[in-house]
């Protein structure tokens, strides 16, 4: 069957004032249909048309063929964008609460130092991509990806995604990369889904201490 755009986890304008309706609208009825919408076109009488997203994905990383690699960009936005939304509430922001919180602090000293290296993680990576709470090996680590690259490429978990690319942000932020940061964890983030994932991955894997 083909891939279907999935609906937002909340309604169009519930993430006002912090991420606009127009937006929304935007980054999710143009950009992401569009990438399903391509992904579909791409991927019909392939064989790949019966497979899941994440093994489409898998499967075509690394793959330099013109054909391929589109397949795999707009497969991988496809998956990208549909796990952003879900990382963000009407209620998100703020705090995580335990114990991911404590997960955290051992990981990482305290809360604010996470959300500097998230900043940091999200504003530095240059042109397109993605900041990142991934789990790898068992080890909770903050990285950014290049374009449409989602951790699972590189066998990382993810937990949570921050879109930062331009059609992300600018129509709210403009250039300011950011200020677009600061609101996501200060007013967006989910932190009830994020934490559900790492119970998740908890329940196969001990998470260890990063080196630092």
């Amino acid at each position: 069957m083909p891939f279907e755009l999935p609906p937002l986890p909340y309604e169009v304008d519930a993430l006002e004032p912090h991420m606009s309706a127009q937006t929304l609208k935007y980054h999710h009825g143009e950009h992401h249909r569009a990438y399903v919408d391509k992904l579909n076109e791409l991927i019909h009488g392939t064989g790949l048309d019966a497979r899941s997203l994440e093994t489409i994905i898998l499967r075509t990383a690394g793959d330099d063929r013109k054909t391929q690699r589109k397949i795999f960009n707009n497969a991988a936005q496809a998956w990208n964008h549909a796990f952003f939304w879900d990382c963000m509430s009407p209620k998100g922001g703020g705090a995580p609460a335990r114990p991911l919180a404590r997960q955290m602090d051992k990981v990482f000293g305290d809360f604010d130092k996470f959300k500097g290296l998230f900043k940091k993680s999200a504003t530095g990576q240059f042109g397109s991509g993605y900041a990142w709470l991934v789990l790898d090996g068992g080890m909770l680590k903050v990285r950014s990806s290049a374009n449409a690259m989602p951790p699972m490429v590189e066998g990382q978990t993810a937990l949570l995604g921050c879109d930062v690319w331009e059609h992300a942000y600018y129509l709210d932020y403009r250039n300011r990369r950011a200020d677009f940061v600061d609101v996501f964890l200060d007013e967006l983030v989910n932190w009830e889904v994020v934490a559900m994932r790492l119970e998740s991955q908890l329940a196969q894997r001990p998470v260890r201490l990063a080196m630092r």
